[in-house]
């Protein structure tokens, strides 16, 4: 075998994560790693060392090490390569690079390093895949929750509805001087059946405690309140919990750590009785050398009703995309009905939506690897000169109807050579020393501000600078679906509603 363990240890030796590819007892792997530090001359510049049985390959992060221990017979120069990938996964990973951070994350880092390493041998993956393979975020789990919450508000709403036509039986019946309906079962009289049912209602009753009137509308950020798979980080379902009727959540993924210029404080919305959200998520990963290799965008329509006389309508969708999406609606809708004249409406028109509660009506999705639908299209060009690398990057909006904001260009950047000199730039920037990356920061990219440039020199390889991550968030869809108007179902009649568009990032890189 090649590779025989990775660690990352003090100065002293002492182990804090250890991760072996071969069988090898843990009195072995410590001992390794004591003798680690006396080995080291301090003279040389040398970052490898050998005993006569194994070699040490390391780097030195900050107060810690980051160690490879191979046979002697392995490749120095793919050693060394594999050294650097290790060495930026770790800040991925944790914030600082001290020993209590590395203990807290250890189990992150130990399932990075087996993507990194099998059996001993190298794998041939990236950072951008190695994170992707350890988030293991699934679209279809968050359709099926998202569906799954849609059943449950439902037969609470249906609960509640059937104690209140109990409560109100028993309370005529009493009026009247009846006996009460019986609703035992299993030999039980009419009378105990009654008054079981009496319990049973007044209990569900007490329990639906009055609704206190909200807060006026406020800027919030993101919400904690889903959470999705064992990482702990935020997911952006298609069905966002509102905490409280008027709080707007909105948050903008890039499906790893999202820098904090893609906070974005929304204003207060106006929400009038029949509310929409309309939103969007884009998945897209582009070459480095351009080409197209995938575009996901997945887009849903969610309606909140917040009275009850407005439950029975109907939405008008003006579909205007020439893109190719695939439209498909909530199983309680009407589909002969939307396919014939575009409007969405209950299977069975005397039936009311939903009241209190987000239901998705319309969702659609389009993939593609056409390069023409490309929204943002991102030019990295590093070129070696004789002190580093001079990085020459652009953007490019594609889609003039779009409105981009608070747009976050993420570069990565070598470890350990300080800050890039900047030569020209649109914008801001901002340098992250402890993530070693560069933000290109854009308040606002639209058909007025279409293109724009950065130049900077810094140390490094060309293969030192991707993947480059894209975030961004938008108050106007990709797709050019709308609703335009609401009506009720008896009379046709116009009703007063709002929309809240939103077009977000999931993930958006150059690799």
């Amino acid at each position: 075998m090649v590779l025989l363990a990775a660690a990352v240890c003090t100065k002293a030796g002492k182990a804090i994560v250890s991760r072996q590819f071969v069988e090898m007892t843990r009195t072995r792997i410590e001992g390794l790693l004591a003798a680690f530090p006396k080995l080291m001359n301090t003279g040389k510049q040398h970052t490898f060392v050998e005993t006569e049985s194994v070699r040490y390959v390391y780097q030195p992060m900050e107060k810690l090490y980051m160690v490879l221990i191979t046979t002697k017979n392995s490749n120095i120069l793919e050693d060394l390569e594999t050294l650097r990938l290790f060495s930026r996964v770790i800040p991925e990973y944790c914030r600082a690079l001290e020993e209590n951070e590395i203990s807290e994350h250890c189990f992150d880092l130990i399932f990075a390093f087996d993507e990194i390493v099998a059996l001993g041998y190298r794998e041939n993956v990236n950072l951008a895949q190695i994170r992707t393979f350890t988030e293991m975020d699934s679209h279809e789990e968050k359709v099926f929750r998202a569906v799954r919450e849609t059943q449950e508000r439902e037969a609470k709403a249906e609960m509640r509805r059937k104690a209140k036509e109990l409560q109100q039986a028993r309370r005529d019946a009493e009026r009247l001087g009846k006996k009460a309906p019986g609703f035992g079962g299993f030999g039980s009289s009419a009378v105990s059946g009654g008054s079981t049912a009496a319990m049973i209602t007044e209990t569900i009753i007490e329990t639906e405690k009055p609704k206190v009137a909200p807060a006026p509308a406020r800027p919030s950020g993101p919400s904690k309140a889903l959470k999705l798979g064992a990482k702990g980080k935020e997911v952006d379902n298609f069905v966002d919990k509102l905490k409280s009727e008027g709080e707007t959540i909105m948050s903008s993924n890039m499906g790893k750590r999202t820098s904090e210029a893609t906070k974005v404080h929304v204003p207060p919305i106006n929400m009038e009785s029949v509310h929409m959200k309309i939103e969007e998520k884009i998945t897209l990963t582009c070459g480095r050398d351009g080409g197209l290799q995938n575009m996901e965008l997945h887009g849903m329509i969610m309606l909140r009703i917040s009275d009850d006389k407005f439950g029975r309508i109907r939405l008008h969708v003006e579909n205007e995309d020439k893109k190719g999406v695939q439209l498909q609606t909530h199983p309680n809708v009407d589909k002969k009905l939307f396919t014939a004249e575009s409007l969405i409406g209950l299977k069975n028109p005397e039936k009311s939506f939903p009241v209190n509660s987000d239901v998705g009506v319309l969702k659609w999705r389009l993939q593609t690897t056409e390069e023409s639908f490309i929204p943002l299209t991102i030019n990295c060009w590093p070129s070696e000169s004789g002190n580093g690398c001079d990085v020459n990057i652009e953007y490019e909006l594609q889609e003039d109807n779009l409105e981009l904001n608070d747009v976050v260009i993420t570069i990565p950047l070598p470890s350990g050579v300080g800050a890039p000199v900047i030569g020209e730039i649109d914008g801001e920037y901002r340098h992250d020393s402890r993530r070693n990356t560069l933000e290109w920061c854009l308040p606002v990219i639209d058909a007025k501000n279409k293109s724009g440039s950065l130049e900077f020199s810094i140390a490094g390889q060309p293969n030192d600078f991707f993947p480059v991550q894209v975030s961004f968030i938008s108050k106007k869809n990709y797709c050019n679906i709308q609703v335009t108007k609401v009506t009720l179902v008896d009379g046709n009649s116009p009703v007063r509603f709002s929309t809240e568009t939103t077009f977000l990032v999931d993930r958006y890189e150059i690799l």
